[in-house]
């Protein structure tokens, strides 16, 4: 049977989409996803998201890795479906959905920027050479000088699977303090590469440079290969409040595909 999937993506960061309302979607099937998320013999992207009927919320996310496996939060990713959802008419401007991490709040402006709640953030670690923060999932944040020429596929595979983090791994991020904000780069698990752009890692990266003293601003500009983020935060006792990652979430196209 065909079926509809739609892309979209957020700052370069990219997603298939599937409304599964009706439960259409196999979601036990990793070598499906992982077909499906294939650059070569698939559609292409980082991840795939589901959007559910919830009983209490507009809806629910589930979200995969481009390697088939569901995972925890995905901050661009849950910018898109905010984006989805209003193009299938389930909000106007402001959105509530459940996703892996807990409840989420959002709110769409008129030029299609998605403004996402995040997780309150407490228990940032800091060591000499980085720090370690969950902003929905997992992530290291090290600066880095001259970071456009930096090896983050070979660096950030060494750390990603090095004795820090053991098997469950984390993402990476390498940061560089530039005029207007911060440089970043990213290594995801779960994709195994870099990509353009990741949400909760931007995240991570402003609330990390905050608390380490790079910056004093609690609204930072993130600057990834696929474009601008903002990151917009509370410091108080326990941590970080009121995250909000803000940001364009952009629909690319719309296809048909048979599972």
């Amino acid at each position: 049977m065909k079926h509809s999937f739609y892309k979209y993506q957020g700052t370069g960061n990219d997603f298939i989409v599937i409304d599964n309302r009706q439960n259409i979607f196999d979601k036990n099937n990793a070598r499906l996803v992982a077909s499906l998320c294939d650059r070569r013999f698939g559609i292409g992207a980082d991840g795939l998201i589901l959007l559910e009927d919830h009983g209490t919320m507009d809806f629910k996310m589930v979200y995969f890795n481009s390697d088939g496996h569901q995972s925890s939060m995905c901050g661009n990713g849950g910018r898109c479906i905010v984006a989805f959802a209003k193009r299938l008419g389930l909000i106007d401007t402001k959105a509530s959905f459940e996703a892996i991490d807990g409840p989420h709040y959002a709110f769409v402006d008129s030029d299609g920027v998605v403004s996402l709640n995040m997780k309150d953030v407490s228990g940032v670690e800091c060591f000499p050479q980085h720090l370690f923060l969950d902003t929905g999932s997992p992530h290291h944040v090290q600066l880095v000088n001259d970071i456009n020429s930096l090896n983050v596929q070979k660096i950030g595979a060494d750390i990603r699977y090095g004795d820090l983090y053991d098997e469950a791994g984390s993402n990476v991020n390498f940061v560089e303090k530039i005029d207007n904000g911060f440089r970043i780069r990213t290594y995801e698990r779960g994709v195994e590469g870099e990509t353009l752009s990741c949400g909760t890692g931007a995240t991570a990266v402003a609330i990390a440079m905050f608390r380490s003293g790079q910056s004093s601003d609690t609204e930072i500009t993130l600057v990834t290969n696929g474009g601008n983020l903002k990151v917009k935060f509370t410091p108080h006792e326990e941590g970080f409040k009121e995250v909000w990652l803000i940001g364009p979430a952009e629909f690319v196209f719309k296809g048909e595909l048979t599972w």
